[in-house]
């Protein structure tokens, strides 16, 4: 995200938080009590957004976990065709072995 999209966020955050006041002053509060029920939904929005983003950390399911598992998975990839059919051939003989020698080892 860039500063200027955080800095619009926060902008339309305020505004927002201004025309919650006036609505409710509008449906007839009193100024004190129409910023006391502003300031309240405005901080269970935020507890809100704060327990999304606890869960994606959490998870595992951020942005960035998720460039780096595309980003290995493709290395991956991209060495897997890169090898010759010998060495292919070699390397799923070794995992074979593997997967053998661990099926054995279990009891």
């Amino acid at each position: 995200m860039r500063r200027i999209d955080v800095l619009g966020i926060g902008v339309g955050v305020f505004f927002a938080g201004g025309l919650l006041y006036a609505v409710l002053r509008l449906l007839g509060l009193e100024p004190t009590q129409a910023g006391i029920w502003s300031q309240g939904i405005f901080v269970l929005g935020v507890i809100g957004w704060l327990a999304t983003y606890l869960l994606r950390v959490f998870s595992g399911r951020m942005t960035y976990h998720q460039q780096l598992n595309d980003y290995e998975e493709a290395v991956l990839a991209q060495r897997l065709a890169e090898l010759s059919p010998e060495e292919l051939a070699a390397l799923e003989k070794e995992i074979a072995a593997e997967a053998a020698h661990a099926s054995d080892s279990d009891p």
